[in-house]
């Protein structure tokens, strides 16, 4: 049995400033991980934690440092990847002993019976990512080297179309190219992102796809082409994932109702 929690887009800054004039992400963030810990003995054992990307909102040094700070109770290793509000190199530095020393934020791990990829879609200085030539022969390299044992894939930028207009204007610019690279891969896979702050699934190549909510804010789905452009503050949880074989997907959500009652 392995289990991974997925927490995605906390957008930390400096304490006492609030995102886009508005938001409040590291309580947001606190009162999560609060309610992981007090769950403790309902989800099981964690092996890990991976955290999708936009970790920071600014990419300054001291919101890695109080992101951390923040997980710190839950006392479990973090394995993390930049996205489009993070910055490579204050990045690099905060995490020195899970990140590559150089190049792109790409890396390998095995956690439990699984194979985990963490893939750097990073443009610094634009919202949308892409996965470089070199990103999508780490990820082939990779694979090669799972050999078919259960994968757990994660890029920050959804590798599919989310339908919300503004979020796919600034999404994964090259998604059929990760397409073509996992679609040879005999193991089962999961393929996991944030990004669009919301919890959607689809198929890649065979292989599931799945977007985190994040804790702090989320998109509204709308498909008109001009919908408002923006975002809406409601606190939402993660993703844990198990393996035993076979993936299974459980959101966490940020409180629980009253209960429970009998049926």
């Amino acid at each position: 049995m392995t289990a991974i929690l997925q927490i995605t887009d906390t957008h930390i800054v400096a304490e006492g400033v609030l995102v886009s004039g508005k938001l409040d992400t590291g309580a947001a963030l606190k009162r999560l991980v609060s309610r992981l810990c007090s769950i403790h003995d309902q989800i099981g054992p964690v092996d890990a934690v991976l955290v999708s990307g936009d970790l920071s909102d600014d990419g300054t040094a001291e919101s890695y440092e109080r992101f951390k700070a923040l997980v710190a109770p839950l006392g479990l290793p973090l394995h993390i990847i930049p996205g489009n509000h993070d910055a490579r190199e204050p990045m690099r530095a905060a995490f020195t002993e899970q990140l590559p020393g150089n190049g792109p934020l790409n890396w390998h791990v095995q956690v439990g019976n699984v194979h985990m990829i963490g893939l750097d879609t990073l443009v610094e200085g634009h919202r949308h990512g892409t996965l470089t030539h070199e990103t999508l022969t780490y990820l082939r390299n990779a694979l090669i080297r799972a050999n078919g044992a259960p994968v757990l894939l994660a890029l920050h930028h959804p590798p599919f179309p989310s339908g919300i207009k503004f979020m796919d204007d600034i999404g994964l610019t090259n998604r059929g190219a990760i397409k073509q690279a996992v679609s040879g891969y005999s193991g089962k896979m999961h393929i996991v992102c944030g990004h669009i702050h919301s919890m959607m699934l689809t198929s890649i190549a065979g292989h599931l796809a799945i977007s985190a909510p994040s804790p702090n804010s989320t998109f509204e789905y709308d498909q008109r082409a001009d919908a408002p452009v923006g975002f809406f503050t409601q606190e939402d949880g993660c993703l844990l994932h198990r393996w035993n074989d076979g993936f299974q997907t459980v959101r966490i959500g940020p409180v629980a109702g009253a209960g429970p009652y009998s049926f």
